[in-house]
Parts: structure tokens; sequence; C-alpha cells
């Protein structure tokens, strides 16, 4: 199984970027009170733990990613993630180019349901980067030749 070829230093690595992930985006977005940034808008109760399912998917990646492949679902449900769960007045660049007032009434009302959605797409990037790399153990040959009618 693929999981099990994954060395025991990937997968602390995987957990060093969950842990980073979760201590980094928190901190930014404000999460918890710290010296280095403030939030406008109140916290509720669900960012910590869409954070926290948005971390998981972060280290998992990281673990079982192949070194040759990128993948740019991962980033895109990440970005996403962030923005959800990110304090959208405190966000400059959102705030420049739609403003307070467009961000509040329509922004932050979806604004969890961003963060889930970014999750989603994580952790989609994960069960692809999972399959791929189980069909690369599982037949390498097979991705390593074209396939031809005759082999179908």
């Amino acid at each position: 199984m693929f999981l099990s070829s994954v060395s025991p230093r990937q997968w602390a690595k995987g957990a060093v970027v969950a842990l980073l992930a979760f201590g980094g985006l928190g901190t930014v977005s404000a999460l918890w009170n710290n010296p280095l940034f403030m939030r406008m808008t109140p916290a509720g109760g669900w960012e910590i733990g869409l954070l926290g399912a948005l971390s998981m998917p972060f280290g998992l990646y990281v673990a079982i990613r192949r070194p040759a492949c990128a993948d740019a679902t991962a980033g895109v449900g990440g970005v996403l993630g962030f923005l959800g769960v990110a304090c959208p007045v405190c966000n400059k660049i959102l705030l420049l180019l739609f403003g307070g007032e467009l961000l509040l009434t329509y922004f932050e009302p979806v604004r969890l349901y961003v963060a889930a959605a970014g999750t989603a797409i994580l952790a989609v990037a994960v069960v692809l980067e999972w399959r791929r790399g189980l069909l690369l153990t599982v037949a390498p040959d097979r991705m390593a030749r074209p396939v031809s009618r005759e082999t179908i």
C-alpha cells in the first residue's frame, strides 16, 4: 500500500507542516490574541476548528507528496481556507479590491463556507495525490510507457 511506503521522515515533515500551518495561519488571522496582529471582526467558534481541519490536509499532503509533482488544487484550497478563517477587513488586498462595506455585507456571511470549501478542495488534492502515488507504486511500468490499442 502506498501510505506504508511513506517514510517516517516524511510523516514527521507533514506533522511539522500541519503544526506550523495551524500556528502561523491562526496568528496571522488573529484567531487568538497576539502582539503581532489584531482582528477587526470577532472570531466565532468555527474558525479555529476550520483552521485545524485545514491544517491536517496540509500536513498529509506534504507527507505523501512526490517531489516531482505539483498540484495547483492544494494551493487553491489553502488560499480559500485562509481567506475563510481570516478577518475580511484586516486583509488589505481584499479591502483595496472590494472595500470594507462590500466585504462586510457580502463576504462576511459566507466566509465560513469559503473556509469549508477550501478545506474540501485541499482534501480532494490529498486524495488525488494519494491515488497518483498508489498508481505509481502498483503499476510503475504502465505509467512509463504510452498506452496502445493492443494493451486495452
